[in-house]
């Protein structure tokens, strides 16, 4: 069984750590920027703050018995992945941290299943 919550955790903390990061790595080892995060920097660090703070934020909700501490240690290694390994696949990140955000949020906060009043 796949835990599709683990693993938009995974994916919202990686991607969003990744995208807030992604302007300090770029000028300091010369690497090209996309126009947002050249013009308006604010942007994709406010995006990508939202998105690791969700996967955060859900890693410290499951505990470290439930998993926890390996979402944070994936997402960790994903955004290092992403960034130092892909470099320019970073700016996909614009895309990916609000997407894996959206959907970890809408996931979490749906459990139809946990609903006791419905049946």
């Amino acid at each position: 069984m796949i835990d599709e919550r683990f693993l938009l955790a995974v994916a919202a903390l990686g991607w969003g750590l990744s995208l807030s990061t992604y302007r300090l790595f770029a000028r300091r080892n010369g690497w090209p920027m996309g126009s947002l995060q050249a013009d308006l920097p604010a942007v994709p660090v406010v995006l990508g703050l939202a998105a690791f703070l969700a996967g955060l934020m859900f890693a410290a909700a499951r505990g470290p018995d439930d998993g926890g501490w390996i979402i944070l240690l994936f997402g960790v290694l994903l955004a290092v992945f992403w960034t130092g390994f892909l470099r320019v696949g970073s700016q996909i990140s614009l895309f990916l941290a609000p997407i894996a955000l959206s959907l970890l949020l809408l996931t979490w906060f749906s459990d139809f299943d946990k609903l006791l009043y419905w049946t």
